[in-house]
């Protein structure tokens, strides 16, 4: 997992650590297996204490009880109703891009706030991923987006849809948000007015196709730039998330 640094940045900051199952004050319990291996790499002791969140909201205090070859157990300790979420949920839809840069945008629109992301698979798409490899670069992703929460204070994670293809994830949206434009007609983003929560479709590398950002407008979708420079398809989405969580 990431850093198990707290927004302090302290050497002696107690460590963060999520936990996929249901946590509650007074119970005992034995870490998942990726929590588990967390506290083994940080080389903790019985009688450390950690911070836990389960995603639901809040964190808790914790103290390790045992440490085994393949088991952690802990004993919960007093629930903090602490939130350290944006005032708008952004969903972020995204043309993957390719090589690394996935999980760098992943790992910093979570640092960001983003409330979620929906990796798509555009027609200027180079990263093309279906089928198992789809289903296992999800599953990277939603571990990516967990350490980042482990790092930046987050207790609630943002979820990481499934790949899917751009026409239909379209196709299914109810309600219309803003689109990445490079055309003339498009809106600066910091002209749009609040919402409590929005979602923005940005292309992969060289963009949307015409049809496709077409289609979009033809649903209603709102054309919307960033400033005359273009910028690449990681940075974009990162550069809006950031104008929409940090105004």
């Amino acid at each position: 997992m990431g850093s198990a640094a707290t927004p302090s940045g302290g050497s002696d900051a107690v460590p963060r650590i999520y936990c996929g199952e249901p946590l509650g004050a007074g119970l005992q319990l034995a870490l998942p297996a990726g929590a588990a291996r967390h506290v083994q790499v940080l080389r903790l002791q019985p009688g450390d204490s950690i911070t836990l969140f389960d995603g639901r909201g809040g964190e808790y205090e914790a103290r390790i009880e045992h440490m085994g070859r393949s088991e952690v157990r802990v004993l919960v300790g007093a629930h903090s109703a602490i939130e350290r979420e944006t005032t708008r949920a952004v969903h972020l839809a995204v043309g993957m891009p390719a090589n690394e840069r996935m999980d760098w945008l992943v790992e910093k629109a979570s640092e960001l706030g983003v409330a979620s992301l929906q990796p798509l698979v555009a027609e200027r798409s180079v990263l093309r991923l279906a089928g198992e490899r789809a289903q296992k670069k999800q599953a990277h992703w939603q571990g990516v987006a967990i350490a980042a929460c482990e790092q930046c204070g987050r207790n609630r994670v943002p979820v990481v849809h499934a790949v899917e293809a751009l026409p239909a994830w379209l196709a299914r949206q109810a309600q219309a948000g803003l689109v990445l434009s490079l055309r003339g007609n498009s809106m600066p983003l910091s002209a749009q007015p609040a919402a409590a929560e929005v979602t923005l479709l940005s292309g992969p590398e060289g963009g949307l196709a015409p049809a496709e950002e077409d289609a979009a407008l033809a649903r209603g979708w709102q054309p919307v730039h960033l400033g005359e420079r273009v910028l690449r398809a990681e940075t974009a989405p990162l550069a809006a998330l950031a104008v929409l969580t940090l105004a």
